[in-house]
């Protein structure tokens, strides 16, 4: 069989597209947790286990205020998918039509993903599992694509797993709420069974991408033609997202008795507006304390179980030996209450429901590696980041909204943003700085938190006299950062 030689240019025809020389690029893995909380032991927990992520951390760079801009599933995967706010596509929610997440503004007929954008470049852009919004547990139990975005993929693979029907001992743990979708049970798998649950297959068959997409050096003139374009593969596990599934063995070391509530102080909530309350626990799951505790468990042996699915991605991306070409990022699409506020889940503008855990180790900045980054950054900094960090010359377009994370991956400590911005619901909006967070829900009320003096958000100061100042100032950064989200530029 002929050799091929790259002299410059080399053009490989799939189909009727023509692509870029991969020498110029290189791979870009994004890893996506489903509902999970900043938990990690690199952030600072010391009982769930977490090595794989950890030696991520080590690697890279830890981002410790990394906010996602709508703490539930569809809104923030579209909005760091595309880099806008959600308010700009249209969506507040997660409902919306399957096929794209263009659907609800036709000012964004032409805007492409980040995935679509890396296509037009020649890059390879490939998804395993719930990237844009898929129901859990429904819609892997039924393998369904959901709200996905076809023009952001060269080729997909929808997990099918049993979730909610998976064999093992069943335990609810919320008597006011028993939906699969948004309850609290776990399901303690067997040993040795782990095979059939989602994360576990999303990881097998991500490593068998990789395998396929990697130059095979040595053997015959066959193998060595398997070369491809450089890859962007995008990996979603939906751990710890409830139902909580896991198997025994990482169960058995988290025993519920041994798991300490977080601390809520009596009226804790007495001076928030009611959307701010939404959650709590004796409202909408009516958990005893016991049960917070088992909740709290079943959540750590799950994030623990995608940890493990993890570790062998980044363990196949050494034996490969494309580590040295390939940037790691990590995050979740939103934060996670664990009873904070006696608040559970998500929703909500508290930190906990906003912050999300943010790594990135990327080849060429070494002298970073395992530095924490305290910049204020968002997810929708994740499109121009992904780009950069794939070597793409041609300028992200001009509707995204973030910034790339490139200059803080060379110097963790430059200066960044000033503030960081979400929403949540219909009238639910946050804006924090340095120091303050503010949040308005319409005309229900207001919340405003010093974070340097009160970090657990335990006082509202939004009604105190001598808060007056600060509390205009954050109204004024509000409305400015509102302003600013239209109209979309043209091209």
């Amino acid at each position: 069989m002929t050799s091929f030689r790259r002299i410059g240019w080399l053009v490989l025809f799939c189909g009727s597209a023509v692509f870029a020389p991969a020498a110029e690029k290189q791979n870009v893995l994004l890893i996506v947790s489903d509902d999970l909380a900043a938990c990690l032991g690199s952030y600072g927990n010391r009982v769930v286990r977490t090595p794989n992520l950890d030696r991520l951390a080590a690697e890279g760079v830890r981002f410790t205020r990394a906010y996602c801009q709508f703490p539930v599933c569809g809104p923030s995967r579209a909005s760091f998918m595309s880099g806008l706010y959600p308010e700009q596509l249209g969506m507040m929610g997660n409902s919306y039509a399957p096929g794209s997440f263009r659907a609800s503004n036709p000012e964004l007929a032409d805007h492409p993903s980040v995935g679509g954008f890396l296509r037009r470049q020649g890059m390879v852009s490939l998804r395993v599992s719930k990237i844009f919004h898929m129901g859990v547990p429904f819609s892997i139990e039924s393998g369904d694509p959901a709200g996905d975005d076809t023009d952001s993929w060269d080729r997909t693979y929808n997990v099918f797993a049993p979730e909610s029907a998976s064999a093992g001992e069943f335990t609810l743990l919320s008597p006011k709420r028993s939906d699969f979708g948004t309850s609290f049970s776990r399901i303690v798998v067997p040993d040795g069974e782990e095979g059939t649950q989602a994360d576990v297959m999303s990881a097998t068959q991500a490593i068998a991408i990789m395998q396929s997409r990697t130059r095979v050096r040595g053997g015959d003139e066959r193998r060595r033609l398997r070369t491809e374009d450089p890859f962007f593969l995008a990996v979603g596990f939906v751990r710890p997202h409830v139902p909580s599934v896991a198997p025994r063995r990482l169960f058995d070391r988290y025993p519920a008795e041994a798991i300490a509530l977080p601390e809520v102080p009596p009226g804790d909530l007495d001076d928030v507006p009611e959307p701010a309350a939404a959650m709590r626990n004796e409202l909408r799951y009516g958990m005893s304390e016991a049960q917070q505790r088992e909740a709290i468990a079943a959540y750590y042996a799950t994030v623990e179980f995608m940890d493990e699915q993890v570790g062998r991605l980044l363990a196949e991306l050494d034996r490969l030996g494309i580590r040295d070409r390939t940037a790691v990022i990590f995050t979740s699409d939103h934060g996670f209450h664990l009873g904070e506020h006696g608040l559970w889940q998500k929703t909500t503008l508290f930190e906990e429901s906003l912050r999300v855990p943010l790594l990135v180790s990327a080849p060429g900045f070494r002298a970073s590696a395992g530095r924490s980054c305290d910049a204020l950054v968002e997810l929708v900094d994740l499109y121009p980041t992904i780009a950069d960090l794939a070597g793409v010359r041609t300028p992200v377009p001009a509707k995204v909204m973030g910034r790339s994370l490139k200059p803080l991956l060379e110097n963790p400590a430059a200066a960044f943003r000033d503030h960081a911005y979400s929403v949540t619901g219909n009238s639910g909006r946050s804006i924090r700085d340095a120091r303050w967070r503010y949040n308005r829900w319409g005309a229900a009320g207001e919340e405003l938190y010093d974070l340097e003096a009160d970090p657990r958000q335990f006082t509202n100061l939004a009604g105190q006299p001598a808060a007056g100042a600060v509390l205009e100032r954050m109204r004024a950064l509000l409305r400015a950062k509102q302003e600013s989200l239209g109209p979309l530029p043209s091209k």
